[in-house]
């Protein structure tokens, strides 16, 4: 990782295309050359967002290209506690990120010897031929799930989707490779039927598992082979080759040897959102139709004309057991419930099993005979439907809410809590909803620190009244939006400005905390005046200055440069205080 900001040349090759938060083009570089960093010191991988001219024809897979931008290493949380963006890069061997204002050139023909390059060429290649066929975000859309490539996605459509809680549909994960390997396997085992002299003499069942697994390898390969899709491949084989070997495909123990063999692979995807909500709501699905299928009543819908509603009654109890076994782990993660989840899901995820992943598949196999073109209006159309339900029930009075960031332990309790309600057997599981009921209880009644201190020292913001007060309308936007975020409060910056708790008189902005505490901040650049500003139960800041503390707790330039994000909760009379870097400054992306 770098160490230091770095600014001038970068020379690196393209084997990654997507776009930034502001919707820039964005690029991962790898064969790095920074001029004046030692090698031993160069990062394997950067990115960097483009917001200057790009060339036509630049921007292409395994393409060299030359960039004159700033790149920094990898920033520590927004505040303590939050999101380590260090522990992500480092397990991506990204080792810094920037941005340029500036031209990008082309250095070189693109390099085709690797193979990850090919695939990389292969996958933006499928991705252009598809949004020629499916025009607009309709094609982006397709783009993404079949190639895994979100260049052309806009915010405001990504928006949309987590709003109604719909982004999952994007993510190529255990839904679309189930689709996908459970319509080839379906295809290939009834169209072996079809011909009795063939199905007589091989088992249909087996074979088609088998093609199953190899087109969801290619399509793993295509997708870019993300973590989430890697999970899904595995989790998809092991359910295919229990049916090869006449196993029960769909048991707990299946998901067990899945999640090993992930973790196995890459044992810090445990720690991921993606890892955590798809295996529980795998997990919660398998008990709950284990559970569902001993029951009389369900049995006997299998019958008569209960059997036409069976599938609309299968369809709404598997979107809530998912939705119930994902909503804690999605609320910890990300700070907001969808209220329309579910019925937002039940109308968009037929669409996606019965119009959207068959036309892919049906296209995929007419294209080298030229008729694809009807197909591919049909899943436009299909994306269309679900990009439409994803707008309708965004844009609905109250869609979402927000919800306060929680303890690390919290989610733990979650977790432990559905575990022991799913495995356990007798009376016994009622502590699962003890743990559950326990652990959601002191989430919604956890504090938030009453003062966080940006990396720069220039925005504080005050919690008081369940509301934050920010001390500048502009600036340090992205942390303060990450304080918003974790306090569950859905307003800008502009709008936590306007509150009251806050006075600026110029140089000296000051605030009252609890219990007779205050905060100041100093932005002069005269050391006396701030000595006379550090009082008793005072909180002196100071980007500008190095000040000896003697009455007051001071956080000035020296102890910014080395802490980070500062929070100071108020205990019990004294300022108990924590910052961003302290908790992996023994880690390797820490340092």
């Amino acid at each position: 990782m770098l160490t230091r900001q770095y600014y001038g040349p970068v020379y690196g090759r393209i084997i990654g295309l997507d776009r930034s938060a502001s919707n820039a083009p964005r690029i991962l570089l790898d064969h790095i050359y920074l001029p004046g960093i030692p090698e031993a010191q160069t990062p394997k991988k950067i990115r960097m967002s483009l917001q200057g001219h790009i060339p036509e024809n630049t921007l292409v897979p395994g393409g060299r290209v030359a960039i004159t931008g700033g790149l920094s290493p990898p920033g520590p949380p927004a505040e303590p506690g939050g999101f380590d963006f260090r522990r992500m890069a480092w397990f991506m061997a990204l080792g810094g990120v920037g941005y340029t204002r500036n031209p990008v050139i082309p250095a070189a023909v693109p390099d085709d010897d690797d193979l990850r390059i090919k695939l990389f060429y292969l996958r933006m290649s499928i991705s252009g031929f598809i949004r020629e066929s499916i025009p607009d975000q309709n094609g982006a859309f397709a783009s993404a799930i079949i190639a895994g490539d979100r260049s052309e996605i806009n915010p405001a459509t990504l928006d949309g989707l987590r709003a109604s809680n719909l982004a999952h549909l994007l993510a190529i994960s255990g839904l679309h490779m189930g689709l996908l390997t459970g319509f080839v396997f379906a295809l290939l085992r009834y169209g072996l039927a079809l011909f009795p002299y063939m199905s007589l003499r091989v088992k249909p069942k087996k074979l088609a598992a088998g093609f199953a697994i190899f087109i969801g390898f290619a399509y793993l390969l295509v997708s870019g082979s993300s973590v989430a899709t890697q999970r899904a491949f595995i989790m998809a084989t092991v359910v295919l080759i229990a049916v090869i070997l006449d196993k029960p495909a769909l048991t707990l123990r299946a998901v067990a040897l899945a999640a090993f063999v992930v973790l196995m692979i890459k044992p810090y995807s445990v720690l991921e959102a993606g890892f955590q909500m798809s295996f529980a709501a795998t997990t919660a699905l398998i008990a709950s139709y284990e559970w569902l299928n001993a029951r009389d009543f369900w049995r006997a819908t299998n019958q008569g004309l209960w059997k036409v509603f069976r599938p609309i009654f299968g369809l709404i109890f598997t979107s809530a057991v998912a939705g119930i076994a994902t909503a804690p782990i999605s609320a910890f993660h990300f700070n907001q419930i969808s209220h329309y989840g579910l019925l937002a899901n039940l109308l968009a995820v037929p669409i996606m099993g019965l119009v959207v992943m068959p036309s892919a598949v049906v296209a995929a196999i007419l294209i080298p005979v030229g008729l694809e073109g009807a197909v591919f209006y049909v899943m436009g159309k299909g994306i269309g439907a679900i990009l439409w339900v994803a707008s309708y029930f965004s844009t609905l009075d109250h869609a979402t809410s927000a919800v306060k960031s929680g303890p690390t332990w919290v989610l733990g309790g979650v977790c432990a809590g559905g575990l022991i309600l799913i495995l356990w057997r007798g009376w016994g599981r009622s502590l699962g909803i003890i743990v559950l009921a326990g652990s959601l209880i002191t989430w919604f009644n956890v504090s938030r620190p009453e003062l966080l201190i940006a990396e720069n020292g220039r925005v504080f913001g005050v919690f008081s009244d369940q509301e934050r007060t920010i001390s500048k309308s502009r600036g340090s936007g992205y942390a303060v939006g990450i304080w918003l975020e974790n306090d569950g409060d859905m307003a800008t910056q502009p709008e936590a400005f306007e509150r009251n708790g806050i006075n600026d008189s110029g140089k000296v902005t000051f605030a009252d905390l609890a219990d007779g505490w205050r905060v100041v901040s100093y932005s002069g650049d005269s050391l006396p005046e701030a000595n006379e500003l550090c009082q008793i139960n005072t909180i002196l800041i100071s980007s500008k200055l190095d000040i000896q503390p003697s009455a007051c707790t001071v956080v000035d330039k020296s102890s910014l440069r080395k802490s980070g994000t500062v929070a100071i909760s108020i205990e019990n009379g004294l300022a108990r205080i924590t910052n961003s870097r302290d908790a992996a400054r023994f880690r390797p992306w820490g340092h």
